[in-house]
């Protein structure tokens, strides 16, 4: 069948954000009465993909339980407030390839993050026209590949794929029962793909 929807992750994929997001973590530790290591732009980059809530426990597993959640809560409304304003680094030649794409298909996002972070990134960088819907466990609580079904449910997809840069996205898409196209110029190697592409605008080579 012909592709009538793309799916897209969200870092890695369509940006890189962690310039930004290391910057608000600096701006959390003033705000925590407890000691915690610094954040760098490279450990955002090699948890990217990971459920939202299942980074803290990987970061800081010697923090209680009642502390990471105090973590979470203030470093989230942090991140989402530097996103709004500073946004991130889009890949090359993005919003053009969205708009061939756009002119073609119907665009969904979903990612592995908290609420309100994909609401930023469109807001930030005005794509809000390119996209249709898209998903997070954020909001759902649900891991990435039920977020993956249920965009494909409600939007009534037929033969949608999914474009991701990490093997949680593979496994996802696989799990959701998508074609998965690897998107090689992002964050992680993955085993396994059925396309793969260097550059974002390559989407529009094979698509």
């Amino acid at each position: 069948m012909q592709t009538d929807g793309i799916i897209f992750d969200l870092d890695g994929t369509l940006w890189d954000a962690s310039e930004t997001l290391a910057k608000a973590w600096q701006e959390t530790k003033p705000q925590i009465n407890f000691e915690f290591q610094d954040i760098s732009p490279d450990d955002i980059r090699q948890v990217a993909g990971m459920k939202h809530d299942l980074v803290y426990k990987e970061w800081f597993p010697d923090l209680s339980e009642e502390q990471q959640q105090e973590l979470m809560q203030v470093s989230g409304k942090e991140k989402i407030a530097h996103l709004k304003k500073y946004g991130g680094e889009l890949y090359n030649d993005l919003e053009d390839t969205l708009k061939y794409l756009h002119s073609r298909y119907k665009l969904f996002i979903v990612s592995n993050c908290q609420d309100g972070y994909i609401e930023a990134f469109l807001e930030h960088h005005h794509l809000h026209n390119y996209f249709d819907d898209y998903e997070c466990p954020g909001r759902t609580g649900l891991p990435k590949d039920d977020n993956i079904k249920d965009v494909v449910k409600r939007n009534n997809l037929k033969a949608p794929i999914y474009v991701g840069d990490t093997q949680g996205d593979y496994d996802a898409s696989h799990k959701a029962g998508v074609p998965f196209i690897y998107a090689r110029y992002g964050f992680r190697d993955v085993k396994g793909y059925e396309q793969s592409i260097d550059h974002f605008s390559d989407l529009r080579k094979i698509l």
